[in-house]
């Protein structure tokens, strides 16, 4: 295994021959380094994209924080090298290495992944090729390092289950100390504060073991799947009965301060600006989305720790930005003043404030007026669909009317360029649904002209939709790569407007989310196969082969339409149905069927609708007390499962 020393000394031979030598080198201000050999526990956080993407992660950024704050662990960074640069590490017997110290992975005791998208999955894959970890878990002994994962796509984690050795699911910040002790217990009985704990192997069966004794955690190894004889799963059930027959997702049930003294990137990247998580969860119930059925229930966080919060990321990293997040950033309880007295905190700076997620229903005149002198780029919205009827089937009811008159108060503002996204493919979808989104973009610019002429721009974007595991749509197909496109044909020709810039997913791209997505245990292989073959950056135009995934499929001998194009039966068992993110089955599906007869919902913050998550968030809260969270009196057949200022 190479020294730290020996890898900076072949890096300075190869760095001037590669595009952005500064995703290499490390040394940016605020990093944390240090002293390994003090250091019990070592980990490495790896987001398995380019530096330019992985630097900004959010989560990344609280486990860092956390990690190190720690007196007996360090927490380092690593990402994966553009293809020249991967090049030229392997030609030259480089692996990959921790960005503060240049240790090699392989010498960490905990490789920790970022998975939030399932088109990292082969990247992940050559990840651990480059850092010269056996690829397979069941491979690996007490030599190499733990390998966990954690993500929004981790909410299935069947497809990677061959890889990795441990899943959490759900939220890291409690889960991720409670496996560097286990890691310690296993391991730090021979430490002495000067051995290397690399020089000396571990039971890891012991360590798997008690790390599948931690709530949230999962440990594929553990757990056997059964199929019928259509090839559907039968049943995912443990090897021994001490462990849980359903993983329930790990609830925060107070926000941890939020890390303040963010890196300063070597190098533009996607978002250079200070982030300040402002609330998480979502009420809204939006039946398509993912997170908002995983990342219940809402907490927020207090207005002027949101703002002390934002004045010390600021004057840590001299950033111009700040972008206050959470997946519907107008639906904090308190946005106006949370705006106004942000205003009023930098008033003497030209601080541009985004807020990245807005619902037209919440943007209220007064949150347009405050945002209006401190606006960055466009103003976005997300509509979703375009017709009255495709709105309520996914529970994202807004008149047409509204999104007129929001976007025409927009524009009146001052704003410029204005942002819609919709989705196409959802269920019971018409050709007529698709026209609708570009009548309705013309309308829209239609207003923006009235208001300030010709120079009123509109951005399009419109992605496919995928349906996930763990939301009301998981019994639905996904559209075929046929059917995409001849919708994207259609949007074409109606938006044919050098105002409007029109952007589309590729519908190749939407198979292989959907194959990965709504996969079991044998997509693994087809990953595998895949990666073999060379796939990598499969979020990539650049990367992306969808040959080489058809390819992977066929050899494997499985028909990826039966992952992504099929109506799940009714009872049909999910190869996700033993991870549970504490909203019930039996929900979800009362909520598909409502969606078939149009049926909305109103905002859970409104009225309890007992999908799950109260009874086991209390369970949460009481073991924990302490937390922030605002909701009404929640009363279910005359039960109090929630009341003020719980």
């Amino acid at each position: 295994m190479l020294t730290p020393t020996e890898i900076q000394d072949k890096l300075d031979r190869i760095l001037l021959k590669v595009t952005k030598p500064g995703r290499y080198v490390g040394g940016e201000l605020n990093i944390t380094v240090k002293d390994w050999n003090a250091a019990q526990t070592r980990v490495a956080l790896v987001f398995p994209d380019i530096y330019d993407i992985g630097v900004s992660n959010v989560g990344l950024k609280i486990l860092y924080d956390l990690i190190n704050q720690r007196e007996d662990a360090l927490a380092e960074r690593a990402y994966v090298p553009w293809t020249d640069m991967e090049a030229l590490m392997r030609s030259n017997g480089i692996p990959l290495y921790g960005l503060e110290t240049f240790h090699p992975l392989a010498a960490f005791d905990i490789l920790a992944f970022s998975l939030p998208y399932e088109t990292l999955y082969t990247n992940a894959l050559n990840t651990l090729d480059l850092a010269g970890v056996p690829l397979r878990a069941a491979e690996r002994d007490g030599r190499h390092p733990l390998i966990i994962a954690g993500g929004h796509s981790t909410m299935n984690p069947e497809p990677m289950s061959a890889f990795i050795d441990a899943f959490v699911i759900g939220e890291g910040e409690e889960v991720i100390q409670d496996m560097i002790n286990v890691v310690q217990r296993v391991k730090g009985q021979r430490f002495n504060g000067e051995a290397d704990l690399q020089s000396s192997t571990f039971d890891r069966d012991v360590m798997l073991k008690e790390l599948a004794r931690i709530p949230g955690v999962y440990v594929p190894r553990f757990y056997n799947v059964e199929y019928l004889e259509d090839g559907s799963v039968a049943a995912v059930s443990p090897c021994e009965p001490a462990l849980p027959k359903t993983i329930t997702k790990r609830m925060v049930a107070k926000l941890p301060p939020p890390p303040t003294k963010f890196i300063v990137p070597n190098i533009e990247t996607v978002h250079n600006r200070a982030t300040v998580e402002i609330m998480r969860g979502c009420t809204r119930g939006c039946r398509f989305c993912h997170a908002g059925m995983i990342v219940r229930p809402v907490r927020e966080r207090p207005v002027d720790e949101v703002v002390a919060a934002a004045e010390e990321a600021i004057r840590n990293t001299g950033f111009e930005e700040l972008a206050l997040m959470s997946l519907s950033s107008s639906d904090y309880s308190q946005i106006v003043e949370l705006v106004t007295k942000i205003g009023e905190k930098f008033s003497d700076r030209h601080l541009n404030v985004s807020l990245p997620s807005l619902r037209i229903e919440s943007v209220s005149i007064d949150l347009m007026e405050l945002l209006k002198d401190r606006r960055s780029g466009g103003f976005t919205l997300a509509p979703e669909a375009a017709t009255e009827r495709m709105r309520r089937i996914i529970n994202k009811f807004i008149p047409d009317e509204d999104i007129i008159n929001t976007t025409r108060e927009i524009y009146r503002r001052g704003w410029v360029t204005l942002k819609l996204y919709f989705m196409i493919g959802h269920p019971s979808e018409t050709l007529d649904d698709v026209r609708a989104i570009g009548e309705l973009c013309k309308r829209v610019l239609a207003e923006g002209r009235k208001v300030i002429g010709y120079k009123a721009r509109l951005n399009v974007g419109v992605s496919t939709f995928v349906p996930k595991s763990q939301t009301p749509f998981q019994w639905v197909p996904c559209d075929s790569v046929e059917q995409i496109k001849a919708k994207q044909n259609l949007l074409r020709d109606i938006l044919k407007d050098r105002n409007i810039k029109l952007t589309l997913t590729h519908a190749e791209d939407t198979f292989l989310e959907a194959l990965l997505s709504r996969g079991d245990r044998r997509i693994a292989e087809v990953i595998y196969a895949a990666w073999q073959a060379g796939a990598k950056f499969d979020a990539w135009n650049e990367g992306y082969r969808y040959d080489l995934w058809s390819a992977a499929c066929a050899g494997q001998g499985l028909d990826p339409e039966f992952y992504t194009h099929r109506q799940r039966r009714v009872d049909e068992v999910f190869p996700w149905d033993h991870i549970t993110a504490a909203v019930k089955k039996s929900y979800l599906f009362e909520d598909y069927r409502q969606s078939l007869e149009g049926i909305t919902r109103i905002d859970c913050r409104q009225h309890c609708f007992a999908c799950g998550i109260l009874p086991t968030f209390k369970q949460v809260r009481r073991e924990n007390p302490g937390g922030y969270w605002k909701c009404p009196e929640v009363k279910v057949r005359g039960e109090v499962l929630a009341a003020p200022g719980d």
